[in-house]
């Protein structure tokens, strides 16, 4: 009984360590003391230490391409640049800001990944809104929720899609094809809900403080991050890991900017987040000795069985509330070799269900518990209940509109 204990007390005092970061230390500092736990208890053998690390590498360096990418078409000004399309279009009224709002949240999500989005658009939503006098509620509250569920459509747009892109077996191609409209419905029943919650904060007369300026748009940034995707797909087409493709358009940033001075090799490192790499590889080891201790058969019981409808909503919905439980990560991780056997359908409803049941609850992903620290940063303290009646009016109908799209598409598509 020491294995399966030590395995669950180690992912609770992971997932605790990474919602409170006492002291403010990275994740890293408790997740991978934790996994030389379940190691050295002998929940996971060397050798399965050694598959887990295998099968995650190629995810973490394709991550931390992407965190490089982000980080450098910020100091190109992309995101300011958007800050002031944001502004002009918005013309001093709300219910278009919070239109702009979503329709960059949704892009930069897909393309640069979730993280982008709460990091390096947030904080310039805020201070779109604050230079239009518009309540900033509706739409930092947009950047937070399309974090996760417009980060359905393209493997690169979320961990989770990538840790579960290998076992859906399908291309880069194939599978945004799959995704495609269940993403563009999940955006689309999100925005409605959205223009009811926060009816009167849009209905608010906005009063500028100051004109937005035009700003110059980095074309040099646009186009490698378009051939940075052009590449994905190429990559996945020959079979070469996308990673590499990330790697280069990171790669052909950041020559220019040394170039130019306008980083150092250590803030390139340093935007890779090595701790939060290493946070990753630690929870993989720690979900895995879990799951090998009774978590995976248990969840092996409750998964529906074939990819009919009424078995997609099944996979969908256990996800979301395993993600909520204990964070989406290890709920991918759990969930997608049991999904993986049903085909690639079931693989996908189970991220219909990790990327969209987190808007529930703040624990339900860690960009949502960064995203709640950036709120306070910028003076925009977050009500509990305000929180979860949003999510309780979003996540039900979105999770269930976007299951049907995906069952659609499988229809229509094939896999």
């Amino acid at each position: 009984m020491l294995a399966p204990s030590v395995s669950v007390l180690a992912l609770a005092v992971v997932l605790i360590c990474a919602v409170v970061r006492p002291f403010r230390l990275p994740e890293a500092v408790f997740a991978v003391p934790a996994a030389g736990a379940v190691l050295a208890v002998g929940a996971l053998t060397p050798e399965a230490v050694r598959e887990e690390a295998e099968r995650l590498g190629p995810v973490i360096g394709f991550l931390a391409a992407v965190l490089v990418l982000a980080k450098l078409c910020d100091d190109e000004g992309l995101f300011h640049a958007c800050g002031s399309w944001m502004a002009r279009w918005s013309r001093r009224r709300p219910q278009r800001l919070l239109g702009a709002v979503f329709a960059l949240a949704s892009l930069i999500t897909a393309v640069l990944s979730l993280d982008a989005t709460v990091v390096l658009l947030t904080p310039v939503v805020f201070a779109t809104a604050t230079r239009m006098g518009a309540r900033p509620g509706p739409h930092a509250y947009a950047s937070a929720h399309l974090s996760n569920t417009a980060s359905l459509l393209l493997p690169v747009s979320n961990l989770t899609n990538l840790l579960a892109f290998t076992a859906t077996g399908l291309g880069f191609t194939r599978f945004a094809l799959l995704m495609l409209l269940p993403w563009l419905v999940a955006i689309a029943v999100e925005y409605g809900v959205f223009r009811r919650f926060f009816a009167r904060d849009l209905a608010a007369p906005a009063s500028p403080t100051t004109p937005p300026a035009p700003v110059a748009v980095p074309l040099f940034a646009l186009l490698t991050v378009a051939g940075t995707l052009g590449g994905f797909a190429l990559a996945s087409a020959t079979g070469v890991d996308p990673a590499w493709a990330a790697a280069a358009g990171a790669g052909v940033l950041a020559v220019r900017a040394l170039i130019r001075r306008g980083t150092t090799p250590r803030a390139l490192v340093g935007s890779a987040a090595l701790p939060f790499l290493a946070f990753v590889l630690a929870l993989g080891i720690v979900v895995r000795a879990v799951v090998e201790n009774g978590l995976g058969t248990a969840l092996a019981h409750v998964l529906p069985d074939g990819t009919t409808l009424p078995a997609l909503l099944g996979f969908a919905a256990v996800a979301a509330i395993l993600a909520n439980l204990i964070n989406n990560l290890p709920a991918t991780l759990a969930l997608v070799p049991l999904a993986a056997a049903s085909g690639p359908g079931a693989v996908l409803a189970v991220l219909l269900g990790v990327n969209i049941g987190p808007n529930l609850t703040y624990a339900g992903s860690l960009a949502t518990l960064l995203w709640r620290r950036i709120a306070h940063e910028h003076d925009h303290p977050v009500a509990l209940g305000e929180f979860t009646r949003l999510g309780l009016l979003t996540v039900p109908a979105t999770l269930v509109a976007s299951t049907v799209a995906l069952w659609a598409s499988l229809q229509l598509l094939g896999v």
